[in-house]
């Protein structure tokens, strides 16, 4: 099984007033292919700052970071921004998702940037909305659905073009404890699939689901 995700000695820290802040100090790990890996840690773990890094929305200081055998460590904007297009589905705590627009808009959206065609956008949504189980929603808008079943939105448009990474940040943040329940009940499905999933979470009970739990505190790894 290959490494979707490797990590070797990946620093960033911040300078403020009072000091420096080491909010991600040394941290090595490898995330395998179809793996369901959690990463925990309470505010200001360093949790947030490992997520940007691995979403490939911020650079480390020092280290290096493969993704699906690429070095992107040290990439400008401009190539991570087709990094992060090519490679990550990204499922966040607030959904995301544009109001104007319905399901099936929501989730075709990011496959323009892929280069999709539209019957191509339009079959690769459809498929992924009905896997989350909202094939009779896709024309709905945001406002027209509940959280849940929004989040399920995301989810779909994450998955949509197959990415090798979905990177999911505190995904049942924002829902009750039954559409949280589905959320997770959809991601080990997904994750059962053959989907490498990587889920960011201050929530143990939620962490424990995944198969592999790493917990991070003062920016370093305390437990695998």
């Amino acid at each position: 099984m290959s490494d979707v995700i490797v990590l070797e000695d990946i620093r960033k820290y911040y300078r403020t007033r009072g000091g420096t802040v080491r909010a991600v100090d040394g941290i090595s790990l490898t995330i395998p292919k179809g793996s369901f890996t959690s990463i925990i840690g309470q505010s200001g773990s360093g949790k947030s700052t490992l997520m940007n890094i691995l979403g490939c929305l911020d650079t480390p200081d020092s280290g290096v970071y493969v993704l699906d055998g690429i070095p992107v460590g040290s990439m400008k904007e401009r190539e991570l921004t087709c990094v992060r297009s090519q490679f990550i589905g990204f499922v966040f705590q607030s959904f995301h998702l544009l109001p104007s627009l319905n399901a099936l808009e929501n989730v075709e959206l990011p496959l323009i940037y892929k280069g999709k065609n539209k019957r191509e956008r339009s079959i690769l949504a459809r498929e992924a909305l009905a896997m989350v189980g909202l094939e009779e929603r896709i024309f709905h808008k945001p406002y027209e659905l509940s959280g849940g079943q929004q989040q399920r939105v995301a989810i779909a448009r994450a998955i949509a073009g197959n990415p090798s990474l979905i990177l999911a940040d505190e995904p049942t943040g924002n829902l009750d404890s039954s559409s949280g329940s589905e959320i997770m009940r959809i991601l080990c499905e997904l994750h059962r699939s053959g989907t490498t999933i990587v889920l960011i979470t201050h929530d143990n009970s939620v962490a424990q689901m995944a198969q592999t739990c790493i917990r991070i505190s003062d920016g370093k790894i305390k437990q695998i």
